[in-house]
């Protein structure tokens, strides 16, 4: 069953929440439907169907500022944005394919939902940096407004922030406006071969470090390169290390020739022009080199770079593990099957379930002093092992205490995050 709301209605919108909210009817929020393998499964029969809250309000090239419906198709986003030579600094992923889902049926309200940013996370932030404002309905059938269409106000508390990275479980959203910026003129990447990831993570290091601007440093072992339309041809079987280079030709050009001087010595490097870069940062965004791997979970690990190559040493020990480091070691895409065996013999070899798995996952992930989100998995998976890293005791407590604030019929995607919030 599904509520199909009018274009910009939320007083439509308003009065199905608030009669689900009398009933106890728990709403599933959906637009684009793109995620909704993302998170736990949420128990509701009832889908509050968002996607005809779509369009274009306003865009002002000239101020850097968008506002459109929450339900508008990331697509329709983007390519009016290219028109005006203009992008999202924060580079939003397209995690349809990797979910099972066809590709560009993601929304701008989804992306902010549930905060996603790509590769330039590592040095232009993420995409809750760029939210100045939105409109949104409580769980209580309340239609509100937080936040402005410039960067600094003084609006009262800043709830477009808690509202990125929400899940739709505090309210649904109707609008957003957020921040853009000029597209750069150029693109270039550094492909280093050859490299294992201790060595990537500190090439990668000493060039985030260097004063030559990097928007970009990822390490994709042979295996994962093997799978990149780009990197495959231009170093087969081999690890790639890129960094990202973007901004005035000259400058790029300039920059990119003395990155080579400073990473270069004794190794075998390439150079991506700009087509060729925007491409494979593309294919990296949305986590391409994983999309063949049926029957894996896909594991989204944050971590201390320094650590990351060890993290994952620890995980490929005791299951059979496939890695990705993207935002310098910082963010660790892993693959791992559902039934991974214990091949070393660490653990014993009946140990085959998902809870195992996320126990060793996030046993090391912990002492590294990260957290661990596991993005792609079965239903059944997924409704028995904590998706999101399980939270401490404040935490949960202020958790909780949000959740009764704004949506205290417990009615707007119950469990999406963490089971009964």
């Amino acid at each position: 069953m599904a509520d199909k709301l009018k274009p910009g209605d939320c007083r439509e919108l308003r009065e199905a929440i608030t009669s689900a909210a009398a009933s106890g009817t728990p709403l599933c929020v959906s637009a684009g439907g793109s995620k909704a393998g993302l998170g736990r499964p949420v128990g509701c029969e009832t889908i509050l169907d968002l996607s005809r809250l779509s369009g274009v309000t306003c865009y002002e090239p000239e101020e850097l500022v968008f506002t459109a419906q929450a339900a508008t198709p990331l697509t329709a986003v983007e390519e009016t944005l290219e028109s005006a030579g203009q992008e999202m600094r924060f580079e939003p992923a397209d995690y349809g394919p990797i979910l099972g889902v066809a590709a560009g049926t993601g929304t701008i309200g989804g992306v902010f939902a549930c905060n996603i940013s790509g590769p330039r996370r590592v040095k232009s932030g993420a995409a809750r940096d760029f939210l100045l404002g939105a409109k949104a309905v409580n769980g209580r059938g309340e239609l509100f407004k937080c936040g402005g269409r410039v960067m600094k106000n003084v609006t009262g508390y800043d709830l477009c922030k808690l509202l990125a990275g929400s899940f739709g479980t505090l309210a649904a959203m109707t609008e957003v406006t957020f921040k853009v910026l000029p597209r750069p003129a150029e693109t270039q990447t550094i492909m280093i071969h050859g490299l294992d990831p201790p060595e990537a993570i500190a090439a990668m290091t000493e060039a985030l470090q260097s004063p030559y601007e990097v928007y970009g440093a990822a390490h994709l072992p042979s295996t994962a390169a093997s799978r990149s339309t780009v990197a495959a041809v231009r170093g087969a079987d081999t690890s790639v290390t890129a960094v990202r280079l973007e901004g005035p030709a000259p400058s790029v050009r300039y920059c990119g020739g003395r990155l080579c001087d400073l990473l270069g010595a004794g190794r075998e490097i390439a150079r991506l022009g700009d087509e060729d870069s925007r491409a494979f940062w593309r294919e990296l965004r949305d986590v391409m080199p994983f999309v063949p791997l049926a029957g894996r979970m896909i594991w989204r690990l944050s971590v201390t770079p320094s650590k990351a190559a060890e993290t994952v040493r620890e995980i490929a020990g005791t299951f059979d593990a496939e890695a990705i480091f993207d935002w310098g070691g910082g963010l660790v895409w892993l693959a791992i099957a559902e039934d991974a065996s214990a091949d070393s013999g660490t653990i014993a070899p009946n140990v085959r379930d998902a809870d195992a798995v996320a126990r060793i996952v996030r046993g090391a992930v912990a002492k590294a002093g990260g957290h661990a989100l596991l993005l792609r998995a079965s239903d059944a998976v997924r409704a028995r092992v904590p998706v999101f890293h399980p939270l401490d005791v404040v935490a949960a407590g202020v958790t909780l205490r949000l959740k009764e604030s704004f949506d205290p019929g417990r009615v707007l995607n119950p469990g999406r995050m963490y089971e009964g919030v």
